[in-house]
């Protein structure tokens, strides 16, 4: 019963992203069924086989080096701030922005990342049906998180449209960092974790596609690249050649190299005034409805909200109360606050309880993450493009939600 249960809801999960679709006629329906497919194949593949999850834990392994050389410079100037049991959030997760921007900006510069999106986004297009920026970001924030893979494609926001614009801040909600997948899975079911990561990949452009479709042209589906100090667009044409307007030379590296750090301390003041308002603007609500009962507050209120997709994962009624109130609590706070709560017995769940739980909470999809993307808009686009994704909040936090529940649904009809 609770199989049916969860292929139903899988079937729901689609329906809610049609229903709040921005345009219904605009659907590729070809392309969400292919994504719909490929990524059930996908969850069997990684719950069923070891070497699929080997794929990405050495790929994240890759990414977390990085992230390792980027605290060498916050160590250097914050010494007493790194070399910490616990680091401190700022320094942990946006101080790296000033390492990981200049250097694939630097990439840029010499035109290799064009190139690298540019075919992967290619091949992947191809596949799911999205544009190939869209389909290379969904790679791309696979390891970087958030902010990061948004900084590092600032050349492509400011070319993209608005509304393309918006859907990769509704991509963005579905985020993790490669250097916290092994905090994860030091508190989660590893296997669980590692099958979730891929997963969420697909799932945001299945959510995104259906929310926001957005018809892009031959013409518009181009790479950014830098040439002088503007940016151009290199357009495929038949025969497989690029058409470039001429352009002057390149700025020099070093002003161009001082620019882009620049940009990325700005970037970072921008997030973080925005996230330490969100988050105290969620403690002020909380703190007014306690006032109205002790009981009352955002994660019991969204836990009751939640209850029914929670049951609609194929969990009995027990725990889906339990997940649903888990579930709340992630929305307003984040994923290590439940991940804590759980990591002593959560070997004692059920297998399939244990694999939608951690399905869900391997993402950045919450109230602070909503305040981290609008920042990182804020210092990269125009107001016209932040102006919309501003107005789609409620978007941006429907899409998270949804990207969570498809992949915790898809992993549940194979672990039971």
């Amino acid at each position: 019963m609770y199989l049916a249960i969860n292929i139903v809801g899988l079937l729901i999960f689609l329906l809610i992203g049609f229903i709040f679709s921005k345009n219904k006629k605009q659907i590729n329906w070809r392309g969400v069924i292919t994504m719909v497919v490929l990524n059930l194949i996908l969850a069997w593949f990684m719950t069923s086989f070891s070497v699929g999850r080997a794929i990405v834990e050495g790929a994240a392994a890759g990414f977390n080096e990085l992230m390792e050389v980027s605290y060498e410079g916050i160590k250097f100037a914050f010494p007493s701030m790194v070399e910490v049991k616990q680091m401190d959030w700022f320094f942990q997760v946006l101080m790296p922005i000033l390492m990981i921007v200049p250097l694939f900006d630097i990439l840029t510069y010499i035109g290799v990342l064009p190139w690298v999106v540019k075919w992967i986004g290619k091949g992947l297009s191809k596949i799911t049906g999205q544009p190939k920026f869209e389909s290379f970001f969904s790679v791309e924030m696979m390891f970087l998180g958030n902010t990061e893979a948004l900084a590092v494609s600032s050349l492509q926001l400011k070319q993209i449209s608005a509304k393309r614009n918006l859907t990769l801040a509704m991509m963005s909600m579905s985020c993790v960092t490669a250097s916290i997948i092994g905090s994860y899975t030091k508190m989660m079911p590893g296997q669980y974790i590692l099958t979730a990561v891929p997963l969420n990949v697909i799932n945001a452009l299945i959510v995104t596609s259906m929310l926001n479709p957005v018809k892009v042209t031959p013409e518009e589906d181009t790479i950014a690249k830098m040439q002088s100090s503007e940016i151009i667009a290199e357009e495929e044409v038949e025969g497989g050649k690029a058409a470039q307007e001429p352009k002057p030379g390149k700025e020099p590296f070093f002003s161009f190299l001082g620019d882009s750090i620049l940009g990325a301390g700005k970037l970072i003041l921008i997030i973080t005034a925005n996230v330490v308002a969100f988050v105290a603007l969620a403690a002020l609500i909380n703190k007014l409805l306690g006032f109205i009962n002790p009981w009352l507050s955002l994660e019991h209120l969204l836990g009751i909200v939640m209850y029914p997709f929670a049951w609609l994962t194929g969990l009995n009624p027990n725990e889906s109360f339990q997940f649903a109130q888990h579930m709340g609590t992630k929305l307003v706070t984040n994923e290590f606050v439940v991940m804590g709560q759980v990591t002593g017995h959560i070997k004692s769940y059920a297998p399939h309880y244990q694999a939608v739980l951690t399905a869900f909470l391997t993402s950045f999809a919450n109230f602070s993450t909503l305040g981290m993307i609008i920042g990182c808009f804020k210092g990269i686009v125009n107001k016209e493009k932040n102006t919309l994704i501003s107005k789609n909040v409620a978007y941006l936090l429907l899409s998270g939600i949804l990207v969570s529940l498809l992949t915790a649904g898809m992993m549940g009809l194979f672990v039971w």
